[in-house]
């Protein structure tokens, strides 16, 4: 079997852009969540977001990329950036074969920003059922076909692998770095530049989530509002972001003499086949992702170090995966470390999967679990150690994360440390 390690991290989330501000807003337990600036919120239900403070100027995009790429798109241009120069990896070096390195993207809903720009202009703001497409942008048909963001990034670094978006809702990010797992098990490449990338802050996008009341209202207090596994929660918070990884198979890395942050040791992923949108309660469906990712890392409950929850901050959510992790932990989910890092750079649909993961390998090479902010009062139905507003050291070989998303996907993925064996 081709092992698969991460030698790669990018990351551009709310409350700081690049991996290190990532990482030092996440331990801080400090929200980046405020009152929506990209549009005025006022006639929502829900008017606060997890926005980032992105300049594509200043991450090297022109003034021509910037006009062709929707908002999505540069964001995993500048995680990607990151990550490859972070894994110091030479895509121009004469040994470089670019044959066997490839892409994959998850999104939830790609160029959502652009499109319903671009529609309010042509329809004169829905005035107009027939549509003049001599008033839009002629970059439409990238932003109409999620598949744009992938071959952005492959023509970008020149690279001739196996190239593809992931789209399942809220566990793309999980699901794009499982899809580039089994392309370099395969053999089919050596080295997969993966992650996801949402970028769903919109008026379109805030008014779904009011229709189902998905989304906080609790508008006076931006960074007290995401509270998963609290009592007082009324939703999740509605984020952006990108994260990147450079996967690459482990002799090629070793070759290189590549610094390895983790191994991919387990993937999953299960659909539940119930409802669009609801949950079972006894989270049979989530415990089964978590049951076969474990198994494929050949672990037993007490060999987890931390788990990156989903922790969306819904009730529905919330109860269903603390269920998931008694019904495959036992007992040892009283005594694994959890948390949820949506309670500081909130819930970015597909691309927090990825946003997570790169959190994962960080607490792997760092040794500090970062906490669950805003959890003063307890569920009492969520009575597991969802680390409480302050973060730990914790020497952790293995962790696990796990993703729930509309249309029922449940997924979860196992990192782990190297250790003596390799």
């Amino acid at each position: 079997m081709r092992r698969t390690v991460v030698t790669g991290v990018g990351v551009m989330a709310p409350g700081g852009t690049g991996r290190e501000q990532f990482w030092a807003r996440i331990v801080d337990g400090k929200p980046a969540i405020r009152r929506i600036q990209a549009f005025d919120p006022s006639p929502y239900r829900s008017q606060i977001a997890a926005e980032c403070d992105f300049d594509p100027a200043a991450h090297g995009l022109t003034a021509r990329e910037v006009r062709r790429m929707d908002r999505f798109v540069q964001l995993a241009v500048a995680a990607a950036d990151e990550a490859l120069a972070d894994s110091g990896l030479d895509l121009a070096a004469a040994d470089t074969d670019t044959d066997r390195i490839g892409v994959t993207l998850g999104s939830a809903v790609g160029a959502t920003i652009r499109l319903e720009d671009e529609y309010v202009v042509a329809s004169n703001h829905g005035a107009d059922w027939h549509v003049d497409r001599r008033h839009v942008l002629p970059f439409m048909y990238q932003s109409l076909v999620p598949s744009s963001a992938a071959a952005e990034l492959a023509a970008r670094y020149r690279v001739h692998g196996p190239a593809a978006v992931v789209s399942t809702g809220c566990t793309s990010g999980i699901d794009s770095l499982g899809h580039a797992l089994t392309v370099i098990e395969e053999g089919s490449a050596d080295v997969m530049i993966a992650g996801a990338s949402d970028a769903p802050i919109s008026p379109i996008t805030v008014t779904c989530f009011d229709a189902i009341r998905a989304t906080t209202n609790r508008n006076d207090e931006p960074e007290q509002a995401s509270r998963p596994f609290d009592a007082d929660r009324a939703g999740f918070v509605l984020g952006e972001g990108s994260a990147v990884l450079l996967l690459e198979e482990y002799e090629h890395a070793r070759a290189r003499g590549a610094e390895i942050y983790c191994e991919i040791t387990g993937y999953a992923a299960r659909a539940n086949g119930f409802h669009m949108t609801g949950l079972r309660p006894d989270g049979f469906e989530l415990s089964e992702a978590i049951l076969h990712a474990m198994d494929g890392s050949r672990l037993v409950p007490e060999d987890l170090g931390y788990i990156s929850a989903h922790g969306s901050g819904t009730r529905q959510n919330d109860r269903h995966e603390t269920a998931a992790y008694k019904r495959v932990l036992g007992e040892t989910a009283y005594r694994v470390p959890i948390s949820s890092i949506k309670s500081v750079v909130g819930h970015s649909l597909g691309a927090i999967g990825s946003i997570e993961m790169a959190a994962c390998a960080l607490v792997i090479q760092r040794g500090t679990v970062p906490p669950t902010a805003n959890l003063t009062t307890r569920d009492p139905e969520c009575d597991l150690d969802y680390t409480p507003l302050e973060a730990r050291d914790a020497d952790v070989r293995h962790a696990l994360s796990v993703g729930s998303g509309f249309g029922g996907f449940q997924s979860a993925m196992v990192f782990s440390g190297l250790g003596e064996a390799a």
